[in-house]
């Protein structure tokens, strides 16, 4: 709604800030996209194999064994899908049945109380505590854990809070995981993008875990590949077969020639993340420094992902009612933190991943503007 708003005063000659989305602002890395274009000169659009090609599904285990220390995964438990988007849906689809429980941490991702409710499942989600800079421990996980309870949805680094789990968080979810015998869905979409001293455990590479955990990653947000739908899962074989009949029976598969590009991110030199990921940083600092300047705002650190997630301290305003205000006043567009869940409230999701001439025009008219709130 936001993004749509932004779009229409744009279109009106307005010069809008938008910083809604959570996109990369790079081009996909010239590599990458070679090989994409020569997969299509040589013919490569034709119906590719549904669940990944296999020089695309050997690059996946050797990226698990080689960044994530997963060394159980084969190729039969993997699938490839049209965006990570997709991958969660028909994880979820394998996984739930009609009553089951859901825990979510919120703030979450906006899309996976939806996905969840789609398969007639219950999202339950576990209020992570803003003033703590919501972290996550064991009593509070287990305090929502009911009897119907089937999966926990984890995403670290995470949208939209920028935190990433520590050692302590990931160690009281693979002990509640494993006590009350819930599957994990671990959305890693943002492992690259880390900043400063922070680590990202991947939960498959968990003891004991190999059995309950589902990765879910994808090209997007490391590569900027947004555009490119690709994505992928990986698990314990009876639910990667159930993932894939929902693929074969729906969206088929991702495109042959994106696959390969897929190959050649995996496979080829990383240095285009690492210099991306700097830029990123540059603009988290400058970001963050100027909000410590800003009366009115207060924001915590980010340690991940490319959003910062501030609370608007000196109004009695909701986060939609911020958030259009600063459309208004400021023609600033971002997420109102309410759409993240009701820990996300008095909050709004700003992407960083977006020109820096962008990111100091919008800090300009909210320093002026968020005191008067």
């Amino acid at each position: 709604m936001m993004m749509q708003r932004g779009r229409e005063l744009r279109a009106a000659g307005k010069d809008v800030v938008s910083l809604a989305g959570g996109e990369p602002d790079f081009d996909t890395p010239r590599h990458i996209t070679e090989a994409g274009f020569r997969a299509i000169e040589a013919g490569d659009t034709h119906y590719p194999p549904a669940f990944g090609t296999p020089a695309l599904l050997d690059a996946i285990v050797a990226k698990l064994k080689r960044e994530n220390n997963v060394h159980h995964i084969t190729p039969a438990q993997i699938m490839v899908t049209p965006g990570a988007k997709w991958a969660i849906f028909a994880t979820l689809a394998a996984l739930l049945e009609p009553g089951d429980d859901v825990l979510i941490l919120d703030p979450s991702w906006v899309s996976y109380a939806p996905m969840i409710l789609l398969q007639r499942a219950n999202p339950v989600r576990v209020a992570l505590p803003g003033d703590d800079h919501f972290r996550l421990t064991a009593d509070l996980l287990e305090q929502h854990v009911t009897p119907r309870s089937k999966v926990l949805m984890v995403n670290s680094p995470n949208n939209p809070t920028g935190r990433v789990l520590s050692r302590a968080e990931i160690d009281a979810i693979v002990y509640v995981a494993q006590k009350h015998d819930l599957y994990v869905i671990s959305d890693e979409i943002y492992e690259h993008i880390i900043y400063d001293d922070h680590v990202h455990y991947s939960l498959g590479a968990e003891p004991g875990m190999a059995e309950r955990t589902i990765i879910v990653n994808g090209f997007s947000k490391a590569y900027a590949m947004t555009g490119w739908r690709l994505g992928w899962m990986a698990g314990p074989e009876p639910i990667v077969k159930l993932a894939r009949i929902y693929q074969t029976h729906s969206a088929q598969s991702a495109a042959s020639f994106t696959m390969a590009a897929g190959v050649a991110a995996l496979n080829g030199p990383q240095a285009c993340v690492k210099e991306m990921v700097a830029v990123y940083d540059q603009r988290r600092r400058l970001v963050l420094d100027a909000f410590e300047e800003i009366p009115g705002i207060e924001c915590p650190p980010v340690e991940g992902a490319f959003y910062v997630f501030p609370r608007f301290t000196n109004t009695q305003k909701d986060s939609l009612e911020i958030t259009q205000a600063l459309i208004d006043a400021a023609l600033v567009v971002g997420t109102p933190g309410s759409a993240f869940g009701p820990a996300g409230e008095g909050r709004v999701r700003f992407s960083i991943a977006e020109r820096t001439g962008d990111l100091e025009k919008m800090l300009d008219r909210m320093a002026k503007v968020v005191p008067n709130l």
